[in-house]
């Protein structure tokens, strides 16, 4: 039949993307550490699947800089240093600031009208996201936080209306949780260890507070640089 071939180019494409989703996720969730190697035929078997889509599946992590290949051998998940951290705070603030620019002169739902109703609702339901994003911070609880946090940031930035921007951001977003990852699993207690401003940020984009905004961001950023720091001194 003649949409055979597409049905089955869309189900491997469907696979590939959840294998690669559960993976960043197991990632994300510290049950795969930094440097533990893997292969095709391991995940393959894990999964019950067959081996294309797994390998495609790594090789979009490995582009997304979660995990590296080994010549010859396989995967293994890349560990981030403290240097690593540092340059992607830096590059999530360069566009984050862009962000804030483009609301400056108007551009996206959030800087031609804050007060239409879709735009309200769409902001309603992100401070939604910052709320459960807190509650979870302040619980100690790291993967629900992280969650919400990913989901806080896409929908935020969605609202500036410029699609690579968002995708970039979000990449940026999942390797600063990696890294962080990384190293808060070693903790046994994080109540009172978890950045939880992200209300205040949306509340100061709906004023159009810039000087406020930009102040939260670089709380954010502080408080993260700050805990990476000390834990890798520990």
């Amino acid at each position: 039949m003649p949409g055979t071939p597409g049905n089955g180019a869309v189900t491997r494409s469907t696979l590939r993307q959840q294998i690669a989703d559960a993976l960043r996720d197991e990632v994300l969730a510290g049950r795969l550490q930094p440097g533990q190697e893997f292969t095709v035929k391991e995940i393959a078997e894990q999964y019950g699947v067959s081996a294309t889509p797994v390998r495609e599946a790594l090789v979009d992590l490995s582009a997304q800089g979660l995990l590296e290949a080994d010549q010859h051998r396989g995967f293994h998940v890349r560990e981030y240093s403290v240097t690593d951290f540092r340059s992607l705070v830096e590059a999530r603030s360069l566009v984050i600031d862009g962000m804030f620019h483009a609301l400056g002169r108007g551009q996206g739902a959030v800087g031609q009208d804050p007060g239409d109703p879709r735009t309200a609702a769409a902001l309603a339901g992100v401070r939604r996201r910052g709320e459960e994003a807190q509650r979870a911070a302040r619980c100690g609880d790291l993967t629900v936080l992280i969650g919400y946090d990913l989901r806080f940031w896409r929908e935020l930035s969605a609202l500036f209306g410029n699609t690579y921007l968002v995708d970039f951001l979000h990449r940026l977003r999942v390797q600063s949780w990696v890294c962080t990852v990384q190293r808060l699993r070693r903790l046994t207690d994080l109540r009172g260890r978890l950045w939880a401003g992200h209300t205040e940020l949306v509340d100061a984009l709906v004023l159009r507070d810039m000087e406020r905004a930009r102040a939260v961001i670089a709380e954010c950023n502080a408080h993260a640089l700050s805990l990476v720091e000390e834990l890798a001194n520990d």
